[in-house]
């Protein structure tokens, strides 16, 4: 084949790829045809309104009437961003009886940890995981009479026919109760924390139907699906009425907050136990619409109706989808393609839904605590990021800029340490405070993330404003990137370890050093960090330039990548470190090539994890993590393959949630992994020339509004 075939196929090649991913793309259409529908009450298939700040979870019946039902599934939860509770520390107990002092690398550095010592270190230990935790603020369902005046249970909802309108963020819920039809549609507002019902059914005309409100007291357990209705007299709900409103103000130990409530027509409220009420229409009616604001401060005033929250809500959902990146499979023959197609339009509406609020989320987002409700900064790349790769970074952001109200913190454990500059915390809370783990507090790859964010807001706006505002934070970051690491004389290099664990939390601090992914990225974030100095007219930085120039090499043998130095062995039969995160492939994910790694290399050790590796074993963004390091080695087959892996773990629910187990039924870093992995596959990243690089040849892929990857 000669230059000019070679030429002319080129051209032909990037003229087809551009009229693939510049064509315009109906996204009403594309959202639509994913609207989720339920045809029975399963566990698995609950149904979500919210906005980001607040997030309210229904059963069959489009609200919370059966949460015994469901709380072994995906519980019905009502949750926001400031409802945080703790019990009251009756001993005094402080964090710092949880530290402990590890001689590491000829440096004594303390970690917030669990020493398994019993009194009062027990306690603190115990105390500081569990407080503070993520409050369920309440649950509100319907209370329905049979004909013989017993109450309907949830298998007396028959000829379920429910349907979540993706495109408005509103969910319709059509049933039977012994042959009488109940209509309600749920919707949420996008400014207020406020959810809305409309109830129709002639069941209503004869009292009937009721709608019910109980208040759940925390269980301070690892999970907290809001099914706690005992502990009466340790928290208070107060009924507060006048002419104008009803508000029922809340009262659990030093937290208060308020759930305003409106509806239409006559009805009276009752308080039938302590924390119970239930809200009966009167007769003469059909329909019944009621609105229920939650807020930590009491404003008089709430006036939503039902009406002004499903404009509201289809407006602004409307504004979101019409906005950013949208991606159309249904050029693409292969079967394959809807089901991804599904998971990404639904991953977007969930992580809108439960991750875009000006804090980063826990792994449950707003749905049910896991880990007491508490978020993990190094899933915040997981969470977050996806939002700027799908052209709306202002939702990422504004959980970006909290680590403004948290740096001191920061700072202060890097100083406990004897780092330098910042040290990010791993298992903390809206206030940044450190919760104790012997995991979580020896992990280090989420120190680049906050770079790595602010790269992506420059590149979004590159210009002295958006540098101005983040290189403080962000010079700090690396002076602490670059005081962690350990000089070793007989090498001449500095490594990261001993005293660390990677990504891949299988390993053991104290004797861990030098893992592939976290070499990877420190050295990356490092020379980022540099051309920040250098936008903002300083000099490159000595001692980030004596890390970047001698940072140890990424570990090999036999041509494959390790998991960390120490592990030679890594990939023989039965060892435990096959399973967990893949995080060594993550040198070549998330990130272009850095601190020498070769593409060769890279290429044998995907093909080696993918033999070798426990799949049952593994978290939901592993595949993600797999098919960016496939679309990067340009495997289009092979990305394909990762995100669609068929694993109990890859496993994404009629709902979109992505399921783990009975623990955590849902996996909201799954979806945003889905989502930054579908944009790399579209767009390539800054070092491909070509678009569509995560794909199989024949695939047609329409895409627009996604930003590249680095």
């Amino acid at each position: 084949m000669n230059f000019k075939t070679n030429f002319l196929l080129s051209v032909t090649f990037c003229l087809c790829a551009f009229v693939v991913q510049s064509q315009s793309i109906n996204r009403e259409a594309v959202v639509k045809r994913h609207n989720v529908k339920v045809k029975k009450v399963d566990s698995l298939s609950s149904l979500t309104v919210g906005n980001g700040n607040f997030a309210f979870t229904v059963d069959a019946t489009g609200m919370q009437s059966f949460p015994d039902a469901y709380i072994k599934g995906v519980p019905l939860g009502t949750q926001s961003v400031w409802g945080w509770h703790s019990f009251p520390n009756t001993e005094n107990l402080r964090v710092e009886e949880a530290q402990k002092v590890y001689e590491l690398e000829g440096r004594k550095i303390s970690y917030t940890v669990q020493p398994k010592e019993g009194g009062r270190v027990k306690m603190a230990v115990e105390y500081f995981r569990v407080n503070p935790h993520r409050l369920q603020l309440g649950n509100i369902g319907l209370e329905i009479k049979k004909k013989d005046g017993t109450l309907a249970t949830a298998k007396d909802i028959q000829k379920i026919n429910q349907e979540l309108n993706v495109w408005t963020g509103i969910i319709t819920s059509n049933f039977m109760i012994e042959g009488v039809p109940v209509k309600v549609t749920t919707a949420a507002h996008q400014q207020h924390d406020a959810v809305s019902f409309r109830i129709e059914s002639p069941l209503l005309n004869s009292k009937r139907i009721s709608v019910r409100l109980r208040f759940p007291y925390p269980n301070g357990q690892f999970k907290d699906g809001g099914d706690n209705f005992k502990n009466d007299d340790q928290h208070k709900s107060v009924l507060m009425q006048s002419a104008a409103e009803t508000t029922i103000k809340r009262v659990l130990d030093t937290t208060v907050y308020y759930t305003s409530l409106k509806w239409n027509g006559s009805a009276s409220i009752k308080q039938q136990t302590a924390h119970y009420f239930l809200i009966q229409p009167k007769n003469g009616t059909t329909q019944f619409e009621l609105s229920a604001k939650f807020s930590s401060t009491y404003r008089k005033g709430f006036a939503a109706s039902f009406a002004a929250v499903k404009e509201n809500s289809e407006q602004h959902w409307k504004k979101f989808w019409l906005s950013g990146g949208a991606v159309d499979f249904s050029g693409t023959a292969d079967k394959r393609a809807f089901e991804l197609e599904r998971r990404v339009v639904l991953s977007q509406y969930l992580t809108k839904v439960q991750c875009s609020a000006a804090y980063p989320p826990q792994e449950t987002g707003l749905t049910y605590n896991s880990w007491y409700g508490k978020p993990h900064l190094e899933m915040h790349w997981w969470h977050a990021v996806h939002f700027a790769q799908w052209g709306r970074p202002e939702l990422m952001e504004k959980s970006l800029d909290w680590y403004f109200s948290v740096a001191e913190k920061a700072k202060l454990i890097a100083k406990r340490q004897g780092f330098e500059g910042l040290r990010w915390q791993k298992m903390t809370d809206n206030n940044g405070d450190e919760a104790p783990s012997s995991v979580g507090a020896f992990l280090i790859w989420q120190q680049p993330h906050f770079i790595y964010m602010a790269e992506l807001m420059y590149r979004h706006n590159p210009t002295s404003k958006t540098l101005n505002k983040y290189k403080e934070l962000l010079y700090a970051t690396a002076d602490f990137m670059a005081s962690f690491p350990s000089y070793n004389a007989a090498t001449k290099k500095y490594n990261l370890g001993k005293g660390l664990i990677p990504a891949q939390e299988c390993f053991d601090a104290v004797s861990t050093f030098n893992p592939t992914y976290e070499l990877s990225y420190w050295s990356w974030a490092l020379e980022v960090a540099q051309q920040w100095r250098i936008r903002s007219g300083l000099q490159r930085e000595k001692k980030w330039d004596e890390i970047i120039n001698n940072l140890a090499p990424l570990p090999q043998i036999d041509g494959v990548y390790l998991a960390a130095a120490n592990t030679p062995d890594c990939y023989e039969k039965g060892s435990k470190y096959l399973t967990d995160h893949p995080a060594v492939l993550g040198a070549y994910s998330t990130i272009p090539a850095a601190n020498g790694l070769d593409t060769v290399v890279m290429k044998k050790t995907y093909f080696t994890v993918l033999e070798k590796w426990d799949w049952n074993e593994t978290w939901g963004w592993d595949y993600p993590l797999m098919a960016m390091t496939a679309a990067r080695l340009h495997m289009g087959e092979e990305a394909v393959n990762a995100l669609l892996m068929p694993v109990r773990t890859n496993t994404y629910l009629i709902n979109g949630h992505n399921f783990q187990d009975d623990r955590l039924t849902i996996y909201l870093p799954g979806n945003g992994g889905v989502l930054n992995a579908v944009a790399l596959m579209c767009t390539g990243a800054d070092a491909d020339k070509g678009i569509n690089i995560g794909f199989p040849k024949e695939w047609k892929v329409k895409w627009e509004g996604l930003k590249k990857m680095f």
